[in-house]
C-alpha cells in the first residue's frame, strides 16, 4: 500500500477558492490581492502563531461584511473546474491500490465538494472549518463601520509598491482593532490548515495508518505547502512541487511543470517499484529529454543549488494553468 497526499488548490483544482469568493462582491479581488500580499509579508517575517494560508482567516471579516454564506462557497465549488489530468490520475492511483489524501487550506464546504468529485474519501481530507452563518450573527454597527473604513483604505494600496503601508495599516487593523470586537473574538476560531498545521494534519494521517513520512508522497505548489514538502523530503519521502512558485520549489525533492497532473503517473509508478532512488533515475532521464510545449518539464531538485531556471518554467506554466490565481503567493 502506498500513500499520497495532495494540496487541493493548484494540484487538483486551478482556482483559488478564497480569491473567487472575494470576487463575489465589488472590488473583492483587489482587497484579496492586498491581503494575500500581507499574508506573504507576515510569513516571511515569521510572525509568531501565524501560518502561511492564514489569509483564509484574514478575509473572513470582509466575507461576513458582504454577506457571503456557506451556500455561496458550496455553489462556487459546484462550478469549479479540475486541473487537467487530475481525475485521470486519482482514478489510476485508486486502481493501483494507493491511499489518496488531501490537505488543504481552503474552507470545508469547498474542499469536501471538490474531493468528492474526484472520489477522495472525506475522512482522508483535512480542511479549514468555516462557520459563516454563525459569524454573521456577531456583526454589529461598530464592526460594519470599522470594516468599511478598512476596505476603503486597502483599495488605495498596491502589492509590492506599498508593502510598508500594507504592513503598518493591516497590522493595526488585524491585531489591535479587530480583536476588541465581537466578530474578532469569533474569528479566532478560524484556524486555516496551512504551514505547520498541514504538517500536523499529515502526521495525524501517518499515525492513523502507522506509516512513517519516509513512505509518503506529497504534492504541493505554494507557500502554504513548503513545510509539508520539507518534512517529507527530509524524511526520505517524495515531495513533489507541481506548477509551483519560489516558496515551494526549494523544499521539494523534485518538480513537474505541466498542464496535466497525470504526467506524474510514470514517476509514481517508479516510486511504487523502487521508491526514491528509482524516481531519481526516471526524473533525471526526463529532465535530459526536456518538456514539450506546455507539458512534461521534470527536474530533480534534491541537492540542487541553482533553481532560477526551474522557477521561470514553473512561473510560465502556473500562469497558464491557474490564470489569475497564478500571480498569488
Amino acid at each position: 500500500m502506498k500513500f499520497i497526499c495532495f494540496d487541493l488548490e493548484g494540484p487538483l483544482s486551478p482556482q483559488d477558492n478564497a480569491y473567487e469568493l472575494m470576487k463575489l462582491f465589488p472590488n473583492g479581488d483587489k482587497v484579496f490581492e492586498i491581503i494575500s500580499r500581507y499574508d506573504d509579508l507576515l510569513t516571511l517575517e515569521e510572525r509568531e502563531d501565524y501560518e502561511p494560508g492564514d489569509t483564509l482567516a484574514l478575509i473572513v471579516p470582509f466575507l461576513v461584511l458582504h454577506n457571503i454564506s456557506e451556500n455561496d462557497i458550496a455553489d462556487l465549488a459546484s462550478k469549479a473546474s479540475l486541473t487537467g489530468g487530475a481525475g485521470k490520475l486519482i482514478s489510476w492511483l485508486e486502481f493501483k491500490g494507493w491511499r489518496v489524501f488531501c490537505i488543504t487550506t481552503t474552507y470545508e464546504q469547498y474542499a469536501i465538494h471538490i474531493t468528492h468529485k474526484l472520489g477522495i474519501y472525506t475522512h482522508n481530507v483535512a480542511y479549514t472549518p468555516f462557520p459563516g452563518d454563525r459569524l454573521r450573527l456577531t456583526l454589529g454597527k461598530e464592526e460594519v463601520t470599522l470594516l468599511q473604513q478598512t476596505e476603503e483604505d486597502v483599495l488605495t494600496m498596491r502589492p509590492f509598491d506599498d508593502d510598508a503601508r500594507i504592513k503598518q495599516s493591516l497590522d493595526h487593523f488585524f491585531w489591535e482593532k479587530l480583536p476588541t470586537t465581537n466578530l474578532g473574538e469569533v474569528i479566532k476560531e478560524v484556524k486555516p490548515v496551512g504551514g505547520r498545521r498541514k504538517v500536523t494534519a499529515l502526521k495525524k494521517f501517518a499515525d492513523k495508518y502507522d506509516q512513517p513520512l519516509s513512505n509518503w508522497v506529497v504534492v504541493g505548489d505554494s507557500i502554504t505547502d513548503f513545510r509539508m514538502l520539507q518534512v517529507v523530503d527530509e524524511a526520505g519521502g517524495l515531495a513533489i512541487a507541481f506548477n509551483a512558485n519560489e516558496y515551494a520549489l526549494p523544499y521539494s525533492t523534485m518538480s513537474l511543470a505541466s498542464t496535466l497532473l497525470s504526467d506524474l503517473s510514470e514517476v509514481l509508478e517508479a516510486w511504487q517499484k523502487g521508491q526514491r532512488s528509482r524516481v531519481e533515475k526516471v526524473v533525471k532521464a526526463k529532465e535530459k529529454t526536456g518538456g514539450v510545449g506546455d507539458r512534461g518539464y521534470f527536474h530533480w531538485l534534491s541537492g540542487r543549488k541553482d533553481i532560477d531556471e526551474v522557477i521561470e518554467i514553473h512561473k510560465r506554466i502556473r500562469r497558464l494553468v491557474r490564470e489569475e490565481a497564478g500571480k498569488l503567493g
